[in-house]
């Protein structure tokens, strides 16, 4: 009980304190947090650390030399504070997944493998696109390999799948650190987040320049497989 208290006091701190700082709506802070409360009593600390790891990672990548990106036209908007869509889109899958891990809990590994395969797609995702648009030399469409503009949807730099990739072994190697499992596994959680960033991207490029999807139901689905291609990759 001490612990679940010290957890909520924290939460809620955390939650006024990303509200205050302007990186979260009120209504995606608060989802946020529902999404902290599940992965924490669904598959523990190790996946309420790789939110927090994808969180600020992405608040620092979305902040980095804002008004230059700004410039530009490919900063996010309203200055990077981020709503409850965004939030879904991003957090949602684990959140589910940590839901699913409380009704069968037998299945914790493979669950928090999957959730670490949707942090390890949403980060690679976040850091290819808010760092590739800036150090990027090189843009080419994702389908066509043609040069394309840069920022727009589909469209990447070698520069930012390298970054993307960087993302996807932070998180892997956070996730390593706190549990013991087989080497094997961190590999999964590299692949699977690199492969989500690319189906995003993809994706991006066809049904979102299409106007059939917005950028946040493009982002669910690039966590969602991400946390399928983990479970594959798991029983080969």
């Amino acid at each position: 009980m001490p612990g679940a208290f010290l957890f909520f006091l924290i939460l809620a701190l955390l939650i006024l304190i990303t509200v205050y700082a302007g990186k979260l709506t009120m209504p995606g802070a608060l989802m946020g947090g529902l999404i902290a409360i599940a992965l924490y009593f669904g598959s523990g600390f190790s996946s309420l650390a790789l939110l927090g790891s994808f969180f600020l990672l992405g608040t620092m990548a979305t902040s980095w030399k804002f008004k230059q990106k700004a410039q530009h036209g490919f900063a996010e908007k309203n200055h990077g504070k981020r709503d409850i869509f965004q939030v879904i889109a991003n957090g949602g899958v684990a959140g589910l997944l940590a839901c699913i891990a409380l009704i069968f809990p037998r299945h914790n590994e493979l669950i928090l493998l999957m959730i670490a395969s949707s942090f390890s797609a949403a980060t690679a995702d976040t850091l290819s696109s808010e760092l590739g648009t800036l150090y990027g030399s090189r843009f080419f469409n994702v389908i066509t390999f043609n040069p394309d503009t840069r920022g727009e949807n589909g469209v990447v730099s070698p520069e930012g799948l390298l970054i993307g990739l960087a993302g996807s072994c932070v998180i892997a190697t956070i996730y390593a650190g706190l549990n013991i499992l087989e080497w094997r596994f961190v590999l999964i959680i590299v692949v699977a987040g690199t492969a989500g960033n690319i189906i995003d991207s993809i994706t991006g490029a066809t049904l979102e320049r299409n106007g059939k999807l917005q950028n946040n139901a493009v982002n669910f689905i690039n966590t969602l497989s991400a946390a399928l291609i983990g479970w594959m990759l798991f029983f080969i």
